[in-house]
């Protein structure tokens, strides 16, 4: 299960969905804060808060002693439309509800890195890439390394109905155990923004994966290149008190 957002998250969501789908068209005076409050059940400060995210993102515009009004600009409101959000877990899991539209299996030369971090001598590796969407629309490419041993059992053809992540755990019994990864902002290059339908250059979210298994024996590495404009995610913090200082860590449900 995906852990829950923050209700003035959900909140936010709420409303930008009944945006996106034009129950507030653009221009359009939405409801006060103490109106959404009394429908959501919360505080007006919990509302405030959503408010606050959609404007700071320009969805929303408020004015001084007339009230809180949809942005009128069509390119943001388009954008929006493919707007994916949430804490890193979520996405994980919404990432595992997406549909493959073009997949590739190849064997290739190992490359020295992959070597190192699969800890494995082998000359030769399996390499899959994918083109997934999501509620219909291209947000990932995807590149897979797999060991020979693991990679060469995996059919094409079932790329295209279902995760390659449950075709590892439940079709081939490998058991998850721990993941290594790092996010970094990126630039696509030709051959990566050609997948994601972008211009050479834009902007994109590059996530890497080590998967260890139950033996915690590195079996697989991720690398994913999200969509720059559509695809963000959210950190929440938490102020841990030590003896001798204070810092901010990762809030876990």
């Amino acid at each position: 299960m995906p852990p829950v957002l923050p209700m003035y998250h959900q909140i936010r969501k709420k409303i930008q969905e009944s945006i996106i789908s034009k129950e507030y068209g653009p221009g359009e005076l939405i409801p006060s804060e103490n109106e959404m409050a009394k429908v959501f059940g919360v505080t007006r400060m919990t509302v405030r808060q959503a408010i606050s995210l959609l404007t700071q993102e320009g969805l929303l515009l408020r004015k001084r002693g007339t009230g809180t009004f949809v942005t009128t600009d069509t390119k943001l409101l388009g954008r929006f439309s493919l707007d994916f959000t949430g804490f890193m877990d979520e996405l994980v899991y919404q990432a595992s509800e997406s549909k493959t539209i073009s997949a590739r299996i190849e064997t290739i030369s190992t490359p020295k890195v992959i070597k190192e971090k699969l800890q494995i001598d082998d000359d030769k590796i399996i390499k899959i890439e994918r083109v997934r969407t999501l509620r219909g629309q291209v947000f990932a490419f995807t590149v897979n390394y797999l060991p020979t041993s693991i990679g060469q059992q995996i059919d094409i053809n079932s790329l295209y109905q279902k995760p390659l992540l449950k075709i590892l755990e439940t079709d081939m019994g490998i058991e998850l155990n721990e993941a290594f990864q790092t996010i970094e902002a990126s630039f696509a290059d030709q051959y990566v923004a050609e997948n994601l339908g972008l211009e050479m250059g834009s902007s994109i979210l590059f996530v890497e994966r080590t998967m260890y298994d139950n033996n915690s024996v590195p079996f697989e590495i991720v690398q994913s290149s999200y969509r720059g404009d559509i695809y963000k995610y959210v950190v929440r913090l938490k102020l841990k008190k030590g003896d001798k200082k204070k810092k901010w860590v990762q809030y876990e449900e």
